[in-house]
């Protein structure tokens, strides 16, 4: 599949794509959300001196780990604290949300940061069963009604795409051009941003099995829309970046008891890193967590830069969203500024 990709488009190089950050506020072993938000602005700041394009929290819920739950309210601490960066949502997850609501503060912030808003979304709850209905989801749909949903808000932002009198209006957001990204991990996003027109994010990070058949079926179901005239595809990547093959190897070990921990059920802070992952985990854990990871780059800068280049090369992607789970934040801002410097040269 990768053959017939690149058989389609030239190759490019990272120095010819935007690189982008996907943040998920991470609370830390002994930490809180208040240092997790200065944390994630000072990254924030540091990447845009950096040259990234643009910075993407996540809605998750219920998690010990991870401090982005209330989405749009921390998309506008970013923006304010920054200057050129794009600042969005990687993504909000639709169905946890009236679309009017939705429309209101994306509104609301493209209206406070012009022409830096943008608006990513997902169908999938972010959350367990029980947190789900906790947020007033209809368990007995489980997404499918998210074209609806997507209508609906496009509807609020751009009346003129009704058939008839919406009769509600988003004030602010009537009007406004906020970019709408589909997020997926499988194919079913994949096929509804190529038929929409709209640009399509994989969440290549956790669901590497699938990276490659939902590019070809975002490709190949695209349709020209008013919004773009051919398809542009980001995928995320987990980097672990540092000095030394040996030392990204152990930093990354933080990353991996936080996967290995959703799959226990034992919800906690991001963890220090470890000597030796086999302490920790039985033979079948680390081949879930692997399988799940595997397309994790982890390493010096030369590595990096081998391994980025290769994963560009098979995905032909027009944008690469890296996000970086460290235990110490100097070393997360390290791993980017890593990733910086091999992209630029």
């Amino acid at each position: 599949m990768s053959e017939q990709i690149n058989e389609r488009q030239a190759p490019k190089q990272l120095r010819d794509i935007p690189l982008s950050v996907l943040d998920l506020a991470p609370i830390v072993e002994g930490s809180n959300a208040t240092e997790s938000y200065k944390k994630s602005l000072d990254l924030a700041q540091h990447v845009e001196k950096w040259g990234y394009h643009r910075y993407w929290l996540a809605e998750h819920h219920s998690m010990p780990s991870v401090a982005s739950s209330a989405t749009s309210v921390l998309i506008g601490h970013i923006a304010g604290g920054t200057t050129k960066l794009r600042v969005g949502s990687g993504g909000i997850m639709l169905p946890n949300h009236a679309p009017l609501v939705i429309a209101e503060q994306f509104g609301t912030l493209e209206s406070l940061y012009p022409g830096r808003i943008d608006l990513g979304l997902g169908r999938a709850p972010g959350a367990d069963q029980r947190t789900a209905r906790a947020l007033r989801r209809d368990l007995r749909i489980g997404g499918e009604d998210f074209p609806e949903l997507l209508q609906e808000l496009r509807e609020y932002l751009n009346p003129s795409l009704s058939d008839s009198p919406v009769g509600v209006r988003a004030i602010p957001g009537e009007g406004l051009n906020i970019p709408i990204w589909l997020l997926g991990s499988s194919d079913f996003s994949a096929r509804l941003a190529g038929m929409l027109g709209l640009p399509f994010a994989f969440a290549g990070h956790f669901s590497p099995n699938y990276t490659l058949p939902a590019l070809q079926t975002y490709r190949h179901s695209f349709r020209p829309s008013d919004v773009l005239d051919k398809p542009y595809a980001m995928v995320g990547v987990n980097v672990m970046a540092a000095d030394t093959d040996e030392k990204a190897e152990r930093l990354a070990t933080s990353h991996f008891q936080a996967f290995l921990n959703i799959i226990r059920g034992d919800l906690k802070p991001i963890q220090p890193p470890v000597d030796d992952m086999d302490d920790l985990w039985s033979e079948f854990e680390k081949l879930s967590v692997q399988s799940q990871l595997r397309s994790s780059i982890i390493g010096s800068p030369d590595t990096v830069k081998k391994e980025l280049q290769e994963l560009l090369n098979s995905t032909q992607a027009d944008e690469l969203m890296i996000t970086t789970q460290m235990f110490e934040h100097a070393d997360r801002l390290h791993s980017y500024e890593i990733v910086a410097d091999v992209w630029k040269a």
